[in-house]
Parts: structure tokens; C-alpha cells; sequence
């Protein structure tokens, strides 16, 4: 208890460099949230330079710039109609985009089709769905099954929305797999978010044919995608594997699948774009979903999402630099086994995901009077200047203590 009143009294980081107090450090890295450039990562080239081009088409004369960066700056420009400043053609985005977007997801998913007609934008990759769980009527709350650990800011989305959020816990001792025991409704982050948890295509068809029959809607947080880098793992989405079961699921299971500009290689949070695929929703319902939309989507943010999902091919100019960036997930194999070798801890292996670490068991400090994964971070941003979170801020309540 005494340890703890001491470090209640410390002055925070920010008030040492403001007062001149000297720190075995210079700056204070947080890897605590999911903004990768918050981190310090770089942003990647192609996608800087063709928004650049977008922005200022003069730059589409000048040749220090790869060709491929000016042909596709060239063709996004005559997509919005010659500049980024117009609206987009229709209340619903960009049909390039929209068609861009369809044909993704078909090379992706090995020829299951995917339409345009399917497709929502929207500036934000979970408001609109949390607006369509809160839009039924009647005395019975809408409640959302939410895995346990959650991302640290989805329980402030939902009670803004007046959505009630109900946790499953995830098995920790299973590489933090889904536990179909507690599971009445799924809201599920693939990869997961922040366990890094790749589900395996037996995993998602058991998850599917629960759906299929309580009758429940999946939504189906696919965010990392293009983060899973774990040998021997592999990214399926849930609506490939739900096309392959057949008939019996594919025509009646009700899939909302999202992906961001924010999260995976990309990172590009402050551009705000992402898009939901939606399967077998009511006709009526999808009207409604677009509907919730407030003004037309911004370009910008549509065109980067248009980069994302078309990066550059092996024989483009850009295509060295734009791989030597996407390969920095290769490294983040790394922290299992950094953190599994301290007295104290354990960590299970991380399969993807790609700006926070896996969770970390911590079995010292229990009997300081607080909470040992708020004291281990607060000591470790003191000491170090690396600002994580603590796992409590994810949902864990369980024996074990955790880090983010």
C-alpha cells in the first residue's frame, strides 16, 4: 500500500519535461492506442503521393514522381470529376470506389461475388452499424455480445448509442479462442483486437451455423485483414467460408463485414474511411442502413480507401518501396517471446494484428493495494517514457493482469 501512495505523489511525465526534471528519456512513445502513426511509423509513399497529386494536379507533369503514382492520381481525379473539392456524384460515394471496393473483395475471396449495390461508406467503421443496432423499437434493449478482451473504446460507441454491451470472455489458456459456450450474439474483430487471434476456418463455420441458427446478424470487424503474418496462418473472411458452407448458410445468415483506412499496414486514421459489406440484409433494412449516412462521404477518404485496396503490382514503379513498408508486420513477432522471458509474465503467441502488443500475464504487485497493470504502466512511462494500457481498460477482470 505504501508503494502505491508513493507512486500516487510522483509528478506525471509531462510536468517533469515542463519543469526541466531530467528523464533517462527524450520523448514518450505510445503504443498504447491503435494509431500507428501516433507511434511514429511512416506513412506509406504511394498513398501520401498520390493523395498529393490528387490535391495539386499540376503534380501530375512532374516526372520525379513514379508513373504509377500519376496514372492512378489520373484516374481518381476523373473518378470525383476533376477534383477532390466536389461533392461525390452520388449521396452514397463515388460508384468507382464502389466498384473498386466490389471487385476487391471478389479477387479476395477466391471468385465469391460481391456487388457494388452491396457495398456502404461510411467516415467511421462502427457508428453507423451501432446506429442500425439502436434503431429497433420496443421495451427490450438491443445488447451486443462482445468478446472479452474488447477494443478499449468500443464500450464508450456503444453507451452513446444506448446499446447495451453483454461479454463472452475468450479462452486465454486456447490462444484466446472463442468459447461457443457463452456465445448468444457475436460481435467479432478479425484478426482480434487486441489479442491478435486468427480464427481458423473450422472456428468461423461453427460460429456461422450458431448464427444461423439463433437467427442472429454477424458483425464481423475484419479491420486487420492484411495483418496476419504468423507462418502457418492465414486471413479467411467470414463471408468466404459462409458462401462455401452452402446453400443452407449462404442464403440466410445476415453478415455485416467491415474494413478501414484506419487500422492494418495502412494506418491512416485522421483520413476517416471505411466501408461495409453487407449480405442477406432485407432490402428495406439496407435502405435504411444508407440512410443513416449524414451528407455524402468525403473524397478523400474514399480515394485512400481506393489506394488500400489497389496497392501497387509487382511490375509498378512504386511497388519496392510500397512492399518494404507492408513488410514491417513481419517483425511484430517479436513480443511473445521478449515478454515471455520476464520474471513474472507470460505472453501467448501473437498471430496478427499489427499495433498493439498481445496481452501479458502479470503475477507480481498483487499485494500493493492497486491494480498491477495500472502500476506496471504508470512505472514503466516514468522510467521509460512507453506509454501501454492496462488490460482492465479491455474488459479483463479475470485472475491474471494484463497489458496492451
Amino acid at each position: 500500500a505504501r508503494a502505491a501512495d508513493q507512486t500516487s505523489s510522483w509528478p506525471t511525465t509531462a510536468v517533469c519535461f515542463l519543469q526541466g526534471i531530467q528523464k533517462p528519456f527524450k520523448e514518450v512513445i505510445d503504443v498504447s492506442s491503435a494509431d500507428p502513426h501516433k507511434t511514429g511509423m511512416k506513412p506509406i509513399s504511394f498513398v501520401r503521393q498520390v493523395l498529393a497529386v490528387c490535391l495539386y494536379p499540376e503534380l501530375l507533369h512532374n516526372e520525379n514522381l513514379p508513373r504509377d503514382v500519376r496514372l492512378r492520381a489520373q484516374t481518381l481525379l476523373r473518378a470525383c470529376g476533376g477534383s477532390v473539392g466536389l461533392y461525390s456524384s452520388t449521396l452514397f460515394g463515388l460508384p468507382h470506389v464502389h466498384k473498386s471496393i466490389a471487385e476487391f473483395i471478389t479477387r479476395r475471396d477466391e471468385g465469391v461475388p460481391s456487388s457494388s449495390q452491396a457495398i456502404v461508406i461510411s467516415p467511421g467503421s462502427h457508428a453507423i452499424v451501432v446506429k442500425l443496432l439502436f434503431s429497433g423499437e420496443g421495451e427490450t434493449p438491443t445488447g451486443v455480445l462482445t468478446p472479452i478482451p474488447f477494443p478499449h473504446t468500443l464500450p464508450m460507441v456503444l453507451d452513446d448509442a444506448g446499446v447495451t454491451l453483454v461479454p463472452h470472455h475468450l479462452r486465454e489458456d486456447k490462444v484466446w479462442a472463442v468459447d461457443l459456450e457463452e456465445l448468444h450474439r457475436a460481435v467479432k474483430t478479425y484478426p482480434g483486437n487486441p489479442t491478435g487471434h486468427v480464427q481458423d476456418r473450422s472456428s468461423i463455420e461453427e460460429v456461422i451455423r450458431f448464427a444461423a441458427t439463433e437467427g442472429l446478424l454477424l458483425l464481423v470487424d475484419e479491420v486487420y485483414q492484411d495483418s496476419v503474418f504468423q507462418q502457418g496462418r492465414e486471413f479467411i473472411s467470414y463471408k468466404k467460408v459462409l458462401f462455401e458452407m452452402g446453400q443452407e448458410y449462404s442464403e440466410i445468415v445476415e453478415l455485416i463485414s467491415i474494413h478501414s483506412l484506419s487500422n492494418g499496414i495502412i494506418g491512416e486514421c485522421g483520413l476517416r474511411g471505411a466501408y461495409l459489406e453487407v449480405i442477406n440484409m432485407d432490402p428495406a433494412v439496407m435502405v435504411f442502413l444508407k440512410s443513416l449516412q449524414i451528407g455524402s462521404p468525403a473524397v478523400l477518404g474514399q480515394l485512400a480507401m481506393e489506394i488500400m485496396i489497389n496497392p501497387p503490382k509487382h511490375e509498378d514503379p512504386s511497388y519496392e518501396t510500397y512492399a518494404q513498408s507492408s513488410h514491417m508486420a513481419q517483425i511484430l513477432s517479436g513480443p511473445a517471446s521478449v515478454f515471455s522471458v520476464i520474471t513474472g509474465m507470460s505472453c501467448q503467441p501473437e498471430w496478427g494484428y499489427l499495433f498493439q502488443i498481445n496481452c501479458c500475464s502479470l503475477y507480481f504487485c498483487q499485494t500493493l493495494g492497486v491494480e498491477a497493470d495500472m502500476l506496471y504502466c504508470q512505472w514503466l512511462l516514468e522510467e521509460e517514457g512507453i506509454c501501454v494500457g492496462a488490460g482492465s481498460e479491455n474488459g479483463q477482470v479475470d485472475k491474471n493482469y494484463h497489458l496492451r
